[in-house]
């Protein structure tokens, strides 16, 4: 239980940086007018200029929140007064700190690139060439990778850069609405340090935890009306750390589960940004339009298209990114009867929200 402590403390630690210092980004934005304009871009839905710069935020206090941990876990405080349970683990951190400075290297730089882009608004063949480089860099040298029980490197490699770069481009998306993205961010990301806590991957939880703290401290700034915006820079940030802790927890523990179906898990944690990425890119496709530019097909609008406020349509993807989450957590310890249960479970939920938002606008379109 000791160990849960230093989870619970690594998220409130993070969660009040991001309460100090979203504040204090939101007026630096304003002060160098890095706003989002909603006069810009048509699918813009917002009534007034927004300070941007949140992502700044996000990662200052999760970056501040890791470095307070190295620190302590190297002074006499720690090595002589924490328990032994904790206190024995803490060299572990040296182990890997090579892929810790690549990893925590790779979100400062994709930060930064995307305050980049919300100052000068870059070309999406830019935009996409900068994820693929800060991919690489996590993948080829911060360890990041994704084997499937397949061994074959090169796939592992190519799989694994993928993975990242779909993410960034899905919460990228995602965030369309006041709280929506940061929010289904916020459940995510406690949902891989549970996990990651369940197989006993102390380093990992943490870096679950520490993130999760710092989205439940910006999402109370974002929540509608939101008072800033996490702008690319915070957009690509989530779905890069949302990606990168996806690899490193490890779903499969023989001595805790027989069946290896737990490696989904990942997917259906994050299965409603996906889903909706998939889904805007087809509808783009279908119209003859560039998938990269904005419009109002997101599952979000969708919601709000059948008569749901912004509020309760954000409200209502939460729940069920939640429950399909909670949905699958039985994977890391069930039987393959429990996995079937869960699988099927977390199919008819996507399948709910297929039919909302496909048949019943279909249906309100057509009159019926």
């Amino acid at each position: 239980m000791v160990w849960w402590n230093v989870y619970l403390l690594s998220f409130l630690t993070a969660l009040v940086f991001a309460l100090v210092l979203t504040p204090v980004c939101r007026q630096i934005a304003l002060f160098f007018n890095v706003l989002d304009h909603p006069t810009v871009q048509e699918h813009k839905q917002h009534a007034k200029s927004t300070p941007l710069l949140g992502g700044m935020a996000i990662c200052l206090s999760w970056i501040l929140t890791i470095a307070i941990g190295i620190i302590l876990s190297n002074t006499y405080l720690v090595g002589h007064h924490l328990d032994k349970s904790v206190a024995v683990n803490i060299g572990g951190i040296m182990k890997v700190s090579k892929e810790l400075v690549f990893i925590c290297g790779g979100a400062v730089l994709i930060t930064l690139f995307g305050i980049y882009d919300d100052i000068h608004n870059m070309t999406a063949k830019t935009k996409f060439g900068g994820q693929i480089v800060v991919a690489i860099l996590a993948v080829t040298w911060g360890g990041v990778k994704i084997s499937m029980f397949i061994s074959n490197p090169v796939f592992t490699w190519c799989i694994s850069v993928l993975w990242i770069v779909v993410l960034m481009n899905a919460i990228n998306f995602f965030d369309n609405m006041d709280g929506l993205a940061i929010g289904m961010a916020a459940i995510a990301f406690s949902l891989f340090a549970i996990s990651a806590a369940v197989n006993v991957q102390y380093f990992v939880a943490v870096f679950g935890a520490t993130m999760a703290g710092a989205a439940f401290g910006f999402w109370f700034f974002n929540s509608s009306p939101a008072q800033i915006f996490m702008g690319d820079s915070g957009s690509h940030l989530i779905g890069y750390n949302l990606a990168v802790l996806g690899c490193l927890v490890t779903y499969y523990n023989p001595e805790l589960a027989p069946t290896k179906f737990s490696v989904l898990i990942p997917l259906f944690i994050l299965a409603i940004p996906l889903f909706d990425l998939c889904a805007v890119v087809v509808i783009r496709w279908k119209l003859g339009k560039p998938f990269y530019i904005g419009d109002h097909n997101h599952i979000s609008h969708r919601f709000q298209m059948m008569g749901l406020t912004k509020q309760n349509a954000v409200f209502v993807i939460h729940l069920m990114a939640l429950a399909i989450g909670l949905g699958v957590l039985p994977l890391l310890w069930g039987n393959i009867q429990t996995t079937i249960v869960c699988l099927i479970q977390a199919a008819v939920i996507l399948a709910i929200i297929s039919i909302l938002q496909y048949g019943v606008i279909k249906n309100k379109v057509a009159g019926k």
